[in-house]
């Protein structure tokens, strides 16, 4: 069967990306990216459309318009910031308008992008996180909280709305040829941040194999909830060592403090929460990616590390 797919966040860096492999399918009709700006560098076959989630009116329409019968939702709030409603508005509220133009429109699958903050960040989190784990996200962490919100407005329509696929992804930390976010930001420095006690263990992911899974997701995958990520992880320390970089180890009591006044004087976005995001990693089983969904990433973690380094050369010292 043929597919038509509307991309929400269909300009973004994940979206371009799953737009491209989309268009190039033979089982894929028609690829709409819609989102509130235009690329630099257009897709060729990809058709551009206005699209903003947090404004529900002409989601339905702009789906029927196109003949929409899959939905890949990927417009979120990536990069957290200051403006925790803005981001809100755009994560729960955005996913909520878009289940509803869904449902209203008669869309038959959609695929979310969710992530392994979902999980939260947690002490007594398994060493390697399942798909029948509890999704807890952290109050106290914008966008955890907002990923669990999400997964259960998601839940609550697999419920309701059965006629409605769903392929839920919970994502590791992506990485890619320009990809730029906090995971990214903690490498760029002369030094690298732990905190005592924790090997602060990282899943990475190489944005074409995303893009891959999405695409199947869109056309003939299973649907389900999977997490995505590439094989094994890396630790704060390999990654250190890799970068030629030393380790600065800081007690998580004393971090939570410098954190907590640098928010205070407006010197950073971040705030103790983050002791717990760099503490209590969320680290991805993929098996059900690979036996149940029928994909395997082509990069593991390591390799994905290894890929993003060769298009950021200076990152690294050797």
């Amino acid at each position: 069967m043929s597919r038509r797919v509307l991309v929400t966040g269909g300009a973004g860096f994940l979206g371009s990306h799953v737009a491209a492999t989309l268009v190039a399918r033979p089982d894929v009709a028609l690829v709409v990216a819609g989102d509130v700006r235009r690329p630099q560098h257009p897709i060729e076959g990809v058709v551009y459309d206005d699209c903003d989630v947090t404004r529900p009116e002409g989601l339905a329409s702009l789906m029927r318009r196109h003949d929409i019968d899959v939905v890949v939702h990927l417009a979120a709030i990536v990069n957290p910031g200051r403006d925790h409603a803005a981001e809100y508005r755009v994560d729960v509220d955005g996913s909520r308008h878009v289940l509803e133009a869904c449902v209203e429109a008669g869309v038959k699958r959609i695929v979310v992008s969710s992530s392994g903050a979902a999980y939260g960040y947690h002490a007594d989190s398994p060493e390697w996180l399942r798909e029948s784990d509890p999704v807890r996200g952290n109050d106290e962490f914008p966008y955890a909280r907002h990923k669990r919100l999400v997964e259960e407005l998601l839940a609550g329509y697999r419920g309701a709305h059965p006629e409605l696929e769903q392929v839920v992804f919970r994502i590791g930390t992506i990485l890619g040829p320009t990809v730029q976010n906090q995971i990214t930001a903690l490498w760029d420095g002369r030094a690298l941040l732990a905190v005592r006690g924790s090997e602060s263990p990282f899943v990475f992911v190489w944005v074409d194999d995303v893009a891959a899974a999405m695409a199947r997701a869109a056309t003939d995958g299973p649907p389900g909830i999977y997490n995505v990520a590439g094989d094994g992880r890396v630790t704060v320390r390999e990654i250190a060592r890799r970068l030629g970089k030393p380790v600065i180890t800081v007690p998580a009591g004393l971090l939570g403090f410098g954190l907590r006044a640098g928010r205070a004087l407006r010197l950073t976005v971040h705030g103790p929460e983050q002791v717990g995001f760099l503490r209590y990693r969320p680290v991805l089983a993929n098996a059900s990616l690979k036996a149940d969904f029928g994909f395997i990433p082509s990069k593991t973690s390591a390799e994905a590390f290894e890929a993003y380094l060769a298009t950021h050369p200076g990152v690294a010292r050797r």
